[in-house]
């Protein structure tokens, strides 16, 4: 027999020939192993080489306008000119190069927070680890909605249905039992094999690793699972083909400028050619690029700190529109910190102290503790929470942790609390729980002897397959259906999560499971209610969203009652409460009616999140969706931005989202949200800054030539002028920290052009202002007696002062920048500003600066003039923006 051929062994060889048992490996085997073959994961793609991302960095269309224009000045012999083009592009290029890879460790890191973890069972016990650190012979149990980890030889597989089209291409899931098959079968017949990268589509399953990393399906076809692929979104990819246009105006405004030269003014070839390099290099923001791209990855990794983690980059951008935000109620508004505090039986109440995971508590009945061997009742419903649960609950460290659901650790923790011991217990067969069935279900040999079949999961389910009840004297009577749901409703009004618990005797040779053997014979037990209470700070995420225009609607599967009382709680309205029924049976308009008024919804399954979330959008909301389940994938997809759960969401769901919570915590989606806002804010900033320097120098050279002036500028001034302040004071914008309304507003419409029409206005105005100041002072200057070189230094220094004054001024889009408070929140910006005077003062007065550049030393009265200049600009602009603030509030 080949181990190279795990799916036509048995599995008792399987585990043999690995060195492994139904109960794991050792931690020291494992640790062995690890060393010997290595860490379970693909090698990393190949990276382009240095030099191949360095020379990617000139392919841009107006990068290749620069490059011709340094031809045209070698051509010409102005060898200074070409030397200052050449360096400014090469400087720009090196700061894409470096950036560029900030970029890649940024979204590296990322990826690291997303690794993928696994169930293994070492030493007998389960625990929760990385996939990278699984080796040959390891113990691994697979649930719905997970991602196989690494190629698995099945030894246990409950309706185990696995999503294989990453290997197969087929798009049904495959039916998958323990069966050895042919040697020469294909990947697709293998049933007693899961193989890694393929998904989980239902039901559960346990099987010994057989190969790892490159040894894997997936790694003989060398495909790899791609979370966060580029740094891409829709405003770059719109500033990409603004980019193109406006290469193509610069050509075809520097043809109109040469041939306006050679018709009004008979300017000699020499000049007309230096006015156009001048004019193109003028209006080219060759910075902005790089910017958009800081802007861009300095946000995502603050929102990786704040534990939103971006998979998709385009919702970084959508955030910021968000009108409305559908969030799971466990878990996700409440601490996920399930602790068992009521059971009820036909035959009395009972008590539960003791909080959290930790088996430390006792079970009471009028305040006196209640043994089991007093209460069969309580021992019934105990025995049915504890056996029919699949979580594990182990100390470490002075804190008790769970393996598997919350839920069932909480019921794990009550069965210590009451001291049931389910040692004896043998599990035969099994129906895990599904969001369509709503129950979990074993088969089990009793330590007693017989068989019987154990059931939870929610009461109306239950209910409904029910006709009898246990009685006091332990036997059973006909269920008394009022009385159940008089109590649902009791607690579920306490804010407590109900689930209930049936059982029926077998015949011990019985060894199957059905669906069908569920809907006879089962006697209904108790009900337990568990509390999971609101986290603190999830009511003040709710009212930061409200203010900032964004309603928060709750989605649970929990019963309508409890889902009220979590709802008042947190502060969202609860007085329209919708259930999953009404949903179900509700008209598409009436459900656009419901979805738009109503913001708490009850009994819900991952269908009635989808029907939701289209009646929403079907009304032009931009809507934000939770999920945790394989099911709530399809809506994650739809969703405007879908949002996984980092810690009890599946694999499904994290690959179908935008955003992964690290956390699960609401609050985490406030702040993503106002996050986002801000990225975009720094967006904007950053195009309404850069703009106007590149429309200042448009406008000088234009009327320069238009009027027959010497020009002003030359091109490698300009080129100055343009890199100082992008590598300075456009930087400081991506530090930008939130505006104080940034939560204050309502969201940005998803459709709204970059630019809007007030940003527009701002740019052809400090455009007018700046240009026309550098314009009349470099004329002033001549006219004074400046030598040309000291009226372009002039020129120069006019454009840099105009540059740092508005700095300012666009920190805040609308707010006054005239107050400490605003001056002093980026302290970034004022290192750029003392950055960008020393610069300019080496550019004035160094004599290597003057060789290359053509400046000259200036008067220190003379800086008095570009400071006038720039603190114009900054008060227009104030004022602009105050004329502005007044007309909204009347």
């Amino acid at each position: 027999m080949d181990i190279r051929r795990p799916h036509a062994l048995p599995v008792a060889e399987v585990l043999r020939q690995f060195g492994s048992r139904c109960d794991g490996l050792r931690r020291d085997e494992a640790a062995r192993c690890l060393a010997e073959v290595g860490p379970n994961r693909l090698p990393e793609p190949p990276r382009d080489p240095a030099f191949r991302r360095f020379l990617r960095q000139f392919h841009n269309l107006l990068i290749y306008i620069l490059l011709a224009a340094a031809l045209l000045t070698a051509l010409l012999a102005h060898w200074v000119d070409t030397g200052v083009i050449v360096a400014i592009v090469l400087i720009n290029a090196a700061i894409g190069f470096v950036q560029e890879g900030k970029a890649e460790q940024a979204l590296a890191s990322i990826r690291r927070m997303l690794e993928l973890r696994a169930q293994v069972r070492r030493d007998g016990e389960w625990s929760e680890l990385k996939a990278a650190e699984l080796v040959p012979g390891d113990v691994v149990r697979l649930r719905s909605g997970d991602r196989v980890p690494a190629d698995l030889r099945l030894f246990e597989a409950v309706q185990l249905e696995v999503e294989e089209s990453a290997l197969t291409g087929e798009s049904e899931p495959a039916r998958k039992d323990t069966e050895p098959t042919g040697a020469d079968s294909g990947v697709g017949d293998r049933h007693g094999m899961v193989h890694a990268g393929t998904l989980v589509v239902s039901g559960r399953g346990v099987g010994v690793v057989t190969s790892t990393g490159v040894a894997t399906e997936l790694g003989r076809i060398s495909r790899l699972a791609a979370e966060v692929r580029d740094l891409e979104t829709p405003l770059t990819r719109q500033m990409n083909r603004f980019s193109r246009l406006l290469a193509l105006a610069v050509v075809a405004a520097s043809v109109l400028l040469f041939g306006l030269g050679a018709l009004l003014h008979e300017y000699r070839l020499p000049e007309l050619l230096f006015a156009a390099i001048g004019f193109a290099v003028a209006v080219i923001p060759e910075g902005l690029p790089a910017i958009l791209t800081i802007t861009l990855a300095l946000g995502v990794q603050r929102m990786a700190r704040h534990r939103a983690i971006t998979r998709r980059l385009h919702a970084v951008e959508t955030l910021g529109s968000v009108t409305v935000i559908c969030a799971d109620k466990t878990g996700t508004l409440t601490c996920n910190a399930m602790t068992a505090r009521r059971l009820v039986t036909a035959a009395g109440r009972y008590e539960v102290s003791g909080s959290g995971f930790a088996p430390a508590g006792q079970v009471t009945s009028g305040g006196a503790p209640a043994p089991l061997d007093q209460h069969p009742d309580l021992q019934a419903l105990i025995e049915t929470l504890a056996v029919a649960n699949d979580a594990e609950i182990r100390g470490a460290d002075g804190e008790w942790l769970v393996t598997g659901q919350p839920t069932e650790g909480a019921l794990r923790a009550l069965a210590g609390k009451a001291g049931f011991d389910d040692a004896g217990y043998t599990r035969v067969a099994a129906l895990p729980f599904e969001s369509g069935t709503r129950c979990m279900a074993t088969l089990n040999r009793r330590p007693g002897g017989g068989a019987r079949i154990l059931v939870k999961g929610a009461p109306d389910r239950l209910l409904a397959f029910c006709r009898r009840q246990y009685s006091a004297g332990g036997g059973s009577a006909a269920l008394d259906r009022d009385f159940w749901e008089l109590l649902l409703r009791e607690l579920g009004g306490q804010g407590l999560r109900v689930l209930a618990a049936a059982a029926r005797d077998v015949d011990p040779d019985q060894w199957w499971l059905a669906p069908q053997d569920l809907t006879h014979g089962l006697v209904f037990l108790g009900l337990v209610g568990i509390h999971d209470p609101p986290r603190p700070e999830a009511a003040a995420a709710i009212r930061a969203c409200r203010t900032a225009g964004i309603r928060v609607k709750m989605i649970t599967g929990d019963h309508l009652d409890t889902a009220r009382a979590i709802a008042h709680e947190l502060g969202i309205d609860d007085r329209q409460a919708v259930t999953g029924a009404e949903l179900e049976s509700a008209a598409e308009s009436e459900l656009r009616r419901i979805a738009r008024d109503c913001d708490v919804f009850a009994r819900t399954s991952p269908e009635h999140k989808l029907r939701l979330m289209q009646a929403l959008q079907a009304s032009g909301e931009i809507v934000a969706m939770t999920g945790d389940g394989i099911n709530d994938a399809p809506a994650l997809r739809r969703a405007d931005v879908g949002i996984a759960m980092g810690v009890r969401g599946t694999e499904a769901t994290r690959e179908a989202a935008d955003l992964v919570l690290a956390d699960d915590n609401f609050a985490t989606i406030a702040r993503a949200v106002a996050e986002g806002r801000t990225i975009c804010d720094n967006l904007r900033k950053a195009i309404v800054f850069i703009l106007p320097t590149n429309g200042a120098e448009g406008l000088v050279m234009l009327a320069a030539v238009a009027f027959g002036l010497v020009l002003p500028l030359t091109p490698v001034q300009i080129l100055w002028v343009n890199t100082v302040t992008a590598v300075t004071l456009d930087l400081a914008l991506a530090f930008e920290p939130a505006e104080p309304d940034v939560m204050r507003r309502p969201p940005r419409p998803p459709a709204a052009p970059i630019l809007d029409a007030v940003l527009l206005w701002r740019i052809a105005l400090v455009s007018l202002l700046v240009g026309g100041a550098t314009l009349g002072l470099f004329l002033l200057g001549r006219r004074l007696g400046l030598t040309l070189p000291e009226a372009r230094t002039l020129a120069v220094n006019t454009l840099v002062a105009g540059e740092l004054f508005y700095l300012f001024n666009i920190r805040a889009l609308s707010e006054s920048v005239l107050q400490p408070a605003v001056l002093l929140r980026n302290p970034l910006a004022w290192l750029a500003v003392s950055a960008l005077v020393v610069l300019q003062l080496l550019f004035v007065y160094a004599p290597c600066m003057q060789r290359w550049f053509g400046t000259a030393p200036l008067a220190p009265a003379t800086w008095l003039l570009p400071a006038g200049v720039g603190l114009v600009v900054l008060l227009v602009v104030e004022g602009e923006k105050a004329l502005r603030r007044r007309r909204a509030l009347r």
